[in-house]
Order: structure tokens, then sequence, then C-alpha cells
């Protein structure tokens, strides 16, 4: 959306986008309003015409016209709010992608202080918000015309009356917009507690299992019940600023009307309007309240854009966990060194690992083991020192072009609901064959276990699963990418020691002339490995192979295998 993320700009992009809808609805809806203010003018002309005179082909001729008019304001209803709704779901959708998109951005950051749940709804009913003010923008143009078609009408009907209704009009869309401020602050905390609601619940869903597991479901359900609470009276009082906001501009509209027809009396009475010229102005009359109640609708949509809108930017304008280069690399050979590495606890860390090698790394403290998988990953960037793939720093390469060479798969890679096959393959290229990476991660067990096999559906985050199952679905997944560099972290703490020792032989075969990096402290994993490196205390103390390290190295050896 360029560079202005403000919610001014959310909805100036979501109506230009889609601006041709939008100008084509208006038209045909103001084609629509214009019909509707003809119609009573038409009935006062065949009362004055064909029925105080009685004439029958006066009266044929003006019901012919009438006829036309009501199929012009048909069709400019109909397609015109076609228009409009097209415009207003074009939007939204583009504004879902683009939420979407910035959310899975490689550098991250927009989920940052989000739980799941306020994301997604930010990106579903913030996105529909917003979108949806094209349609009270095309509805809002046609109430407009009608308006101004129904005072020009009346003019020439009656000075006086037309001049109370173009005074009138106005004044009354002044004061819709000056109500519907309450609407917009009470709107934008509204959708906050949905979001937050939202949040909590798809935390407690996800955690279901462990919840239960400690007996924890009554804590869980109070903590909801207030979430939701909270956000219960906060739609409350969204619900209320709405109906007093359209209440009282019901209560002014309906006394703007008698006064017209107060007016429009009394001219009557004094004789300055005929019986035709009567029927026509109490049509209009009728008529008005419409378009002008369409207005104050438009009022109160536009305040819940708003508040939609700031929030959609706030999300489409966080800052990145990184800032990202623009070197694309060429081929690579999968070399990756770390040059003087130092980032919360890890200190001058040396190490390369060269094209093809099958690499073990031990840390004795899980945060510094979370501290350079995230600096591996350019999740952040390291205080001191650089990493390098292929002789280029990382901070030089588009995000993008990194990550589509070097995988690191985190302990907790989350799965997605689908099949089986459908999460294997989520990364991998396209036409490739997922197999070898299925066979290298035991995954065929998995498979056997499903009803359907590898077409099997595995449930919200792999809900269907074991744990063990699912982390090897995950590393089927992380196999299957064939990245140059893999930096894989504790893929195997869930699984059996025979099937953690087939696993291991099964990586070391796929990724064969592949670089590729085991954080873990397994010991079948390690042995597969060419050479292994031990950080201890945040520095690199020992290298060798693993039955070197294991047989000469307590601290190795305390480390892997107790």
């Amino acid at each position: 959306m360029g560079a202005d993320m403000s919610g001014r700009g959310v909805i100036r992009r979501a109506v230009a986008g889609q601006r041709r809808d939008v100008v084509v609805g208006s038209l045909l809806g103001a084609a629509h309003q214009t019909g509707e203010a003809l119609v009573p003018v038409l009935i006062g002309l065949i009362v004055d015409r064909a029925v105080v005179r009685p004439d029958g082909g006066a009266l044929a001729l003006w019901l012919a016209v009438l006829a036309v008019v009501y199929a012009m304001l048909s069709y400019g209803f109909r397609f015109g709010a076609r228009a409009g709704e097209r415009a207003a779901e074009q939007a939204a959708h583009q504004l879902r992608l683009d939420v979407v998109r910035r959310v899975l951005a490689p550098h991250g950051g927009a989920e940052a202080g989000r739980p799941p749940g306020a994301l997604v709804n930010v990106a579903t009913e913030d996105a529909r918000r917003v979108g949806a003010l094209n349609m009270a923008l095309t509805l809002g143009i046609a109430a407009v015309v009608g308006v101004v078609a129904g005072a020009v009408l009346l003019l020439r009907a009656s000075v006086p009356l037309g001049l109370l209704v173009l005074i009138g009009a106005p004044a009354l869309m002044a004061l819709g917009h000056y109500l519907a401020r309450p609407l917009e602050h009470r709107s934008e905390a509204e959708q906050e507690r949905a979001a937050h609601a939202s949040g909590v619940a798809a935390d407690l869903v996800a955690g279901v299992r462990v919840l239960k597991g400690l007996r924890a479901e009554r804590a869980a359900a109070a903590r909801y019940r207030s979430t939701s609470q909270a956000s219960r009276e906060a739609n409350v009082r969204a619900a209320r600023a709405a109906a007093l906001q359209t209440g009282l501009m019901l209560t002014l509209t309906g006394a703007f009307i008698a006064l017209v027809a107060l007016v429009g009396g009394r001219l009557v009475l004094s004789g300055s309007i005929g019986l035709g010229a009567l029927v026509s102005a109490v049509g209009l009359a009728l008529f008005l309240p419409g378009p002008i109640a369409v207005l104050a609708w438009v009022g109160a949509e536009l305040a819940k854009a708003r508040a939609s809108a700031a929030r959609i930017a706030d999300v489409l304008a966080a800052p990145g966990e990184t800032t990202g280069g623009t070197t694309e690399p060429g081929p690579a050979s999968g070399e990756l060194r770390l040059h003087g590495l130092g980032h919360a606890g890890l200190h001058g860390i040396d190490l390369t690992v060269r094209p093809g090698e099958h690499l073990g790394i031990v840390v004795t403290d899980t945060a510094h083991a979370a501290t350079l998988l995230h600096c591996l990953a350019r999740r952040c960037d390291p205080d001191r020192g650089h990493v390098e793939l292929d002789g280029t720093p990382v901070t030089e390469l588009a995000p993008a072009a990194l990550r589509s060479a070097l995988l690191v798969a985190e302990h907790d890679a989350q799965l997605f609901d689908g099949t089986l096959l459908d999460n294997v393959t989520a990364a991998a290229p396209a036409g490739a064959d997922p197999q070898p990476a299925m066979d290298a991660a035991a995954v065929d067990e998995v498979a056997a276990t499903l009803p359907g096999g590898t077409s099997g559906r595995i449930g919200e985050r792999g809900s269907s699963l074991s744990g063990g199952q699912r982390q090897r679905v995950a590393l089927a997944r992380a196999l299957a990418a064939d990245r140059s560099v893999l930096v894989v972290h504790d893929p195997t703490t869930a699984v059996d020691a025979a099937t953690e020792a087939r696993i291991a032989t099964g990586i070391r075969r796929a990724r064969t002339g592949r670089t590729t990096v085991l954080v873990t402290s397994s010991p079948a994993l390690l042995a597969a490995t060419d050479r292994v490196v031990l950080i201890d205390g945040g520095t690199i103390t020992a290298e060798a192979p693993h039955e070197d390290l294991v047989r000469d190295h307590p601290v190795y050896r305390t480390a892997v295998l107790t």
C-alpha cells in the first residue's frame, strides 16, 4: 500500500483499487434514486393531466412513461448493488491478502504481541468492514443524487419547499457525521476485545490436551468467560452507540419530513400549488427519508471502517524483526560461516560448515541454542560478528532469497489442518517427489495410522497425531523443501529409540551432498554426523567426531548421555 501505512491510507487503497466498480455502481444507483424521485412527480402529472381532467390517451401515455421509469430504477438498483457488492468483496479480499502476506513476510514482526486469533480477526472482520465501505460509498453517492433530485423536483413544484430540503439535508448529513464519532471509538474497542477473545479461544483450543492433562479445564473456562464477557460488554456499548446514532438520525429525519409536509400543506391551502403538485410534494416527502437514512447509515459504516482500517494499518506497518537486504544469490553451494558471532549469551562463535557437510551442534544451554537458531534463520541480527552464506553476509541477502537457500526447522514447528501429504509438500519444489523425505522421516508409519493414508487429514496443528508423529511430519516437510542448507533443531525428542536410529540414517541418506546442521543432543543423530561442535557457556569448547567427544569430553558426555 505504498508509503502511507495509516488508517486513511488503507481506506484510500481499498476504494481506489475498486474505482471502476464504485463508479459504475454509483452511476447505476444514481439512476435508481432519480427514478425513485421521478415516480411521485409522474403520479402528480397523471393526476393533473389525466385524472382531474379525464383523458384516456394522456393516461395511457403517462402510465407508459411511468413503466419505463420503473424499469430504469429496477435495473439501476439490481446492477448498481451488484457492482457495489463486488467492489466491497474484492477490496476485502485484497486486504485479507495484504494482512496475510505481511504476517508471512520473511522479515516477520507482524505477529509480535498479537495472538493468532487477533490476527485472524484483523484479516477477516476488519478487512470485511473496510471493504464494505465501497458498498456504503456506492449507496451514499446514489443517496446524495436522490436528495438533490428530490430537492430539484420540489423546487419545480415550489421554491420554498425546494430550498427547505436543500438547506435541511446537508445539515442532517453534517449532524449524522458528528453523531457517528462516539460509534467510531466504541467500534474500535469492540474489535480489540473481539480480537482478544478470539486469541484466547485459539490458545485454549490449541492447548486443550495439555489443559485436560493438568485438569485445568475450570481455570481455562473461567479465563475465557472473563475475556468473552469483556468482549460482550464492548459489543453492547458499540451497539448502544449505533442504536443511539441511528435513533437520533431517524427522529431528526422524521421531524424534517414533518416540517416539509407542514410547509407543503400550508402552500396548498394558500392556493400556491395544485392537487397534482400536492401529490408530488407528499410523495417526495415520503421518498426523502430513504436516501437521508442511507446517508446516516453511510456515516456509521465510515466510523466502523475507520476503526478497522487503523487496526489493519497497525499490522501492515509493524516493524520487521530484521531489515531486508537486496542481493539475490546465485546457485548456492551450501557453505555456512559464522564469524565472531556474539548475541544474547553467545560469545565469539567462529564456525565453518563445509558444502555438503553433515554437522552436529550440541549446546548445553537451551537459551543459547535458541539464540543460535534465531541468528541462522535471521529472525534477529547478532550484536557482534555476522553469518555468511557462500561468502555473502546474510544481512545483504533478500529475505526471500535467503530462505530459498537456507531453511531453519525449529523444534516447535507447527503443522496445519489438511492432509498429511499437503503438510509434507508445503514448501517442496513444484513437481518434486516427497517420498524420499517421508521415508527418511519414517512418515510411512504415521500414514499407516490415518484413514486414507497420506491423504488422511491430520487436524488443526496435527491434533490427531501424537507428539512423535507430529515431529516426523515436520521433519519430512523440512527435508522435502530440499534447501541447499538445512538446520534442524531437536527433530526426534518424542520419538522412540528404534525409530530415531532409522531417522538418523534416513536424514543422512536424504541429504547426501547437501549441507545439514543438526542442533541436538540425540546420540543417534550425532553418531550419523561427520563431526560435532560443542557450545558450552556460550563459546565453542570442543570439536570432533561424536565417538571421540563421548570418550574424551566429560561435559559433552553429560550433555548427550544423561
